[in-house]
């Protein structure tokens, strides 16, 4: 069992890192496009927003193994 631990933590600490680099994606577009497509903005905006709160997730499941 110590092994699939071992394997979990490292497996969320990945998810994590890929999730923060995309939510952060997300966050630059939004900025570049809010004058032309204030729209797709807005909506780039709220899945950063969605990915923050899987990541708040993603953090407390880590600390708790």
């Amino acid at each position: 069992m110590e092994l699939e631990k071992e394997k979990l933590k490292h497996m969320l600490s990945h998810w994590l890192e890929h999730s923060r680099e995309h939510t952060a994606k997300y966050e630059e577009w939004a900025e570049k496009l809010e004058s032309d497509l204030p729209d797709v903005a807005r909506l780039l905006r709220n899945a950063a927003k969605i990915f923050r709160d899987g990541e708040r997730v993603l953090e407390d499941a880590l600390k708790k193994i």
